[in-house]
């Protein structure tokens, strides 16, 4: 085999190229003396014909001044837009249209074999193609001039055509020329254009301004100014350096720009070359190279070089390494899996208690919402049935005060009169004429001497009834001293008013709630003990934080004191756990577990964290109301049976309020100024008595009189006692005890000592403790 290069051959059909009508010596020889213009390439024809066309754009309008004479502007591209546009440039340099000379006849037309071969030659069969020396290469600022395109056209008329003057038409191209005049009236007729315009409107919805079928345009008319569209190619934009430094910057960034578009025009890679010659290739504008393309030679591949084969320890190494770099792997991959797993079951542990949190905190939101809606309601409720509960709280506490007072003036009277009997009379006021009222009566106080009959009269008439009630069977053991019965009772037709007063109050509370027809309000609870019940069983952390069972007490004292309203614990004894605010409040404060057992009953649930309401509605609610009570006249001095219910009731209280609170001490002080008032008023009566400083009288009333004295005032000191008993020596009961035998009780007895007085002395001797008596007595107690 030879060492010569093997040549591969590869056959490719050429494109069919139509070929440039030949022209004869004669015909492509110019004329003598324009030879110089004949040999011009077709850039100076091209620029020849700019020059022509800038000569001809001057206005020519009459009534229009010149127009200034400046530079032309020049658009200025890169060297790839250059040839860019020389090759579609190039490309649209057409042949001469055919040009037939025809040689007019008169008569027909005669087809002899000149004529014919003339006709042959002149007739384009293929594109001819382009040399490499007949390119055209002309400035692109002609090209981007108006008349660019006419001149290009004209350049291409000059270039291609010289030697077709005279041709013949086919009659294809006659039959295609009056298909497009037909057509072309056609669209004319219909208003349609030739064309499927880019523009999404039409030339006619544009404005032609105010005078459409004028051909002048108005600068105001135009679209865009050149000015503003091409101020980045055009000095419009730059200023006029007038320093030494400033033009020395410009003539720097002059330069500069200049370098920039030196280095754009040099910058060509290999891809847009390749674009290039392809193009022109399509075109059929490529050059012919004039040397062939080296053929290709064939070349063997090269042959590796030998690879040694591995040994089983390297190949054991190699796995074991491998082997090992895996296990590795794995371990980091297994790790990092592990952590991201428990990473992702924390942020889902998370994700459940956000989502759970979100939950509560709008369940809470909404039900805090309704809470506050309806604590608003029950405020409301409250601001107007309040006053009108404390209205009817006075009125009981004015009528239990009327009754009082005309239980003390008549005892007060009735001590006057007796006082009298045995002290003589101290000196009154001269008498005044009789008063009568509306209906004629005779009102006894202007009178002291009628009102005295009056009582004395009176008293006969109680003592006969009382006599009368201690003889029957059933009043046996009721049978009282003479004196004892400190006539607490009212009269019957007072009696009769009290009993229709307290009625109408009893009437008045109940009408109070008459027009609340809802449960919730009409019960405390159901309305306070179930809401205040919600929130602590929901949201106890809030409940204890706000004190919510302090709240509820001070909501629920509004019923308490309508369902105490009317009641005199000494008048009609009743015990507190029969209230239904007693009930409601005490199993509220003991709530039920959720685990407890519903049938086991035996067992008492414990305190809540509220503790026990129940002390605390007594001591905010009920201990004011009583001390008010008692201090209006609710208690009787005198009475043993109020004392005694005193105690019990201050024993129910002491259940639930601690003895040393503030609350119960007030009670004992209201319990206190009572008696206290008491001794204060006896003193009074007697004192006017006892400043007579008379000798006794001797008068068979007088005797039984100072004994009436002195067992009223012994009863008040049994009742004192009995008080003291239980409250100790508070606010000093002792001295009050002391002071009431020493002040009231030994100066009345002394005035009769041997018809009773001593024998009452020695009673209450015997009733005081030993701390308590005092010296003048102490023989009377050692005798009993």
């Amino acid at each position: 085999m030879s060492d010569s290069p093997v040549i591969f051959k590869r056959n490719k059909s050429k494109p069919s190229q139509r070929g440039r009508v030949a022209t004869t010596d004669a015909e492509a020889a110019p004329p003598p003396g324009v030879e110089a213009e004949a040999e011009d390439s077709p850039s100076t024809v091209a620029a020849k014909l700019k020059k022509k066309s800038r000569a001809k754009t001057k206005s020519t309008l009459s009534f229009g001044g010149e127009e200034e004479e400046g530079e032309v502007f020049k658009l200025k591209k890169s060297s790839l837009s250059r040839k860019v546009a020389l090759r579609n440039d190039s490309a649209g340099v057409a042949p001469a249209a055919f040009e037939p000379t025809i040689t007019p006849r008169s008569t027909g037309p005669t087809y002899d074999a000149a004529y014919l071969n003339e006709l042959k030659a002149s007739t384009p069969t293929a594109r001819p193609s382009l040399p490499a020396e007949n390119v055209v290469s002309y400035d692109v600022d002609v090209s981007m001039d108006v008349d660019s395109v006419t001149q290009v056209s004209s350049l291409a008329t000059l270039t291609d055509v010289q030697g077709n003057e005279e041709a013949i038409p086919s009659a294809s191209s006659i039959l295609a020329a009056k298909q497009k005049r037909e057509r072309l009236r056609s669209t004319k007729a219909s208003g349609e254009e030739d064309y499927i315009s880019l523009s999404l409107t039409k030339r006619d919805d544009y404005s032609k301004g105010p005078h459409p079928d004028s051909r002048l345009v108005r600068e105001e008319d135009e679209l865009g100014d050149a000015d503003d569209e091409f101020a980045e190619y055009t000095s419009a934009q730059e200023r006029i350096a007038l320093g030494k430094k400033s033009r020395k910057k410009e003539a720097q960034k002059r330069r500069n720009e200049m370098n920039d578009m030196i280095v754009d025009a040099e910058e060509e890679d290999e891809e847009t070359r390749e674009w290039e010659q392809e193009q022109l290739r399509r075109g059929g504008l490529r050059p012919e190279a004039d040397e062939p393309a080296p053929k290709p030679v064939y070349k063997p591949a090269p042959i590796p070089s030998v690879t040694p084969i591995p040994t089983m320890s390297s190949a054991m190494a190699h796995l074991t390494q491998s082997m090992s770099e895996l296990t590795t792997s794995h371990a980091e991959h297994s790790a990092a899996m592990s952590k991201v797993g428990e990473e992702r079951r924390l942020l889902e542990e998370r994700e459940k208690e956000m989502r759970e949190m979100i939950a509560k905190a709008e369940e809470k939101r909404s039900w805090f919402s309704a809470f506050r809606d309806w604590i608003e309601s029950v405020a409301t409720f409250l601001d107007e049935k309040f006053p009108q509960l404390e209205k009817l709280e006075e009125e009981h506490i004015s009528i239990i005060k009327e009754r009082a007072d005309m239980i003390a003036q008549r005892r007060k009277a009735e001590d006057e009169d007796d006082l009298a009997l045995f002290l003589g009379t101290p000196p009154q006021p001269p008498p005044t004429p009789d008063e009568v009222d509306d209906l004629g009566r005779v009102i006894s106080s202007s009178n002291p001497t009628a009102s005295r009959a009056d009582r004395t009269a009176a008293r006969e008439a109680r003592r006969l009834r009382r006599r009368a009630a201690n003889q029957q069977p059933s009043a046996a053991a009721k049978q009282e001293e003479e004196g004892y019965s400190t006539d607490a009772s009212l009269p019957p037709s007072d009696a009769d008013d009290y009993r229709v007063a307290m009625g109408k109050l009893v009437a008045d509370a109940k009408a109070l709630m008459a027009d609340v027809k809802a449960d919730e309000f009409r019960d405390p609870a159901l309305g306070l003990g179930k809401w205040f019940g919600e929130w602590r069983a929901k949201f106890d952390d809030i409940y204890r934080g706000a004190w919510g069972g302090l709240g509820m007490v001070s909501a629920w004292e509004f019923w308490v004191r309508l369902e105490s309203l009317g009641w005199n614990p000494l008048e009609r004894p009743r015990s507190l756990d029969s209230f239904r605010w007693y009930t409601a409040l005490y199993a509220y404060s003991r709530p039920t577990p959720p685990d407890a057992d519903p049938e086991d009953e035996e067992d008492e649930p414990e305190l809540g964290p509220d503790g026990d309401l129940v002390s605390a509605m007594i001591s905010t609610a009920l201990i004011p109301r009583f001390c008010r009570i008692l201090e209006s006249g609710a208690l009787d001095a005198y009475s043993a049976t109020d004392v005694r219910r005193l105690v019990d009731l201050a024993e129910q209280i002491e259940a639930s309020v601690e003895r040393q609170s503030p609350k119960f001490e007030m009670l004992l002080k209201s319990a206190y100024t009572v008696f206290s008032a008491a001794v204060s008023v006896s003193e009074a009566t007697l004192a006017p008595f006892l400043a007579l400083n008379q000798p006794p009288r001797f008068d068979p009333a007088a005797i039984p009189a100072r004994r009436r004295v002195l067992v009223r005032r012994h009863k008040l000191l049994r009742t004192l006692l009995q008080w003291r008993r239980y409250a100790g020596d508070a606010y000093g009961l002792g001295q009050l005890a002391a002071r009431l035998v020493t002040g009231s009780m030994l100066p009345v007895a002394e005035t009769g000592w041997d018809v009773g007085g001593e024998e009452i002395m020695r009673k209450v001797a015997q009733t005081l403790p030993v701390e308590l008596v005092p010296p003048a007595l102490q023989s009377l107690r050692g005798a009993a």
